[in-house]
């Protein structure tokens, strides 16, 4: 998402109008989770305009639409690919991975099938792969299978860690939605390929969050040092935070690797007054 009715006047200006919410967030943060596209497809033009707004060096990671991952299950998919691809086209340079977001129900009887899918992707971009199934999380044969895939195919494994969601308070509206659905799956580390992926949801409280992510900070640090470009996504319940906590994050691991580029500048938030008195 790029879009929250929280970040105008708190993280973005005030001023940005309807519209010009990917340009303002493009301008903070490098990547962003392309939710959209597994609930619907964009238009051409849309997915232009898209491009138009975001730096050459924005990263767009879009989940393949449900109807190729929940509903068909990667099966009998060849033309909703396609088509993914299509209405993407001007976003192609800037996918980097596109997410493969596999429902509980895809278990390890259908790494056969996931590695066909795999398979028979274009190969102008790379993929990255999220599962579910608690099997694939058994630290033995099945798990090694699943990763044995993701590296042979070239493909990343994302990792999702919602447990500082499960420590932390059901009061909000939102901390009651995120306790009852977010996954609550073991964590893993692993990188399959160069650019693991890590959704990190946290709490509400921006404070609780740094404890939480402290390991990551580290993990991030010697995939970079191993020649890897991660990729970590910040969340909250209500993501009313969401960009400052990237941004806090990201400044975390440049202090453990100084070589990394400095963050843009975050440019005002509230608008300058009209008058000075």
């Amino acid at each position: 998402m790029w879009t929250n009715a929280a970040w105008p006047g708190r993280s973005i200006p005030a001023s940005t109008p309807s519209g010009g919410e990917l340009a303002a967030y493009s301008s903070l943060v490098s990547a962003v989770e392309g939710n959209t596209t597994f609930y619907a497809l964009p238009s051409l033009e849309t997915s232009s305009r898209w491009a138009s707004l975001t730096p050459d060096e924005f990263r767009f990671v879009f989940k393949f639409p449900r109807t190729v991952t929940h509903d068909r299950k990667l099966r009998h998919t060849d033309e909703l690919v396609r088509e993914f691809f299509d209405v993407l086209e001007p976003c192609l340079s800037k996918m980097h991975p596109v997410a493969i977001q596999l429902p509980a129900s895809f278990g390890p009887s259908d790494l056969g099938v996931l590695e066909r899918f795999l398979g028979g992707l274009p190969t102008e971009v790379r993929y990255a792969v999220e599962v579910r199934h608690l099997d694939f999380f058994d630290g033995g044969e099945i798990e090694r299978r699943l990763n044995d895939t993701l590296y042979a195919a070239g493909a990343d494994r994302i990792i999702l860690d919602s447990r500082a969601v499960f420590a932390g308070p059901r009061v909000t509206p939102a901390e009651h939605e995120a306790f009852e659905n977010k996954p609550r799956v073991p964590v893993r580390a692993v990188a399959t390929n160069d650019s693991p992926i890590v959704r990190f949801i946290g709490q509400t409280s921006p404070e609780a969050n740094p404890e939480f992510w402290s390991p990551w900070v580290d993990t991030v640090r010697r995939w970079l040092v191993d020649g890897r470009s991660p990729i970590v996504f910040i969340h909250t319940p209500d993501n009313a935070a969401a960009i400052d906590l990237a941004r806090q994050f990201y400044d975390e691991v440049r202090e453990v690797v100084p070589e990394l580029a400095p963050q843009p500048n975050a440019p005002p938030v509230q608008d300058p007054a009209l008058f000075d008195i």
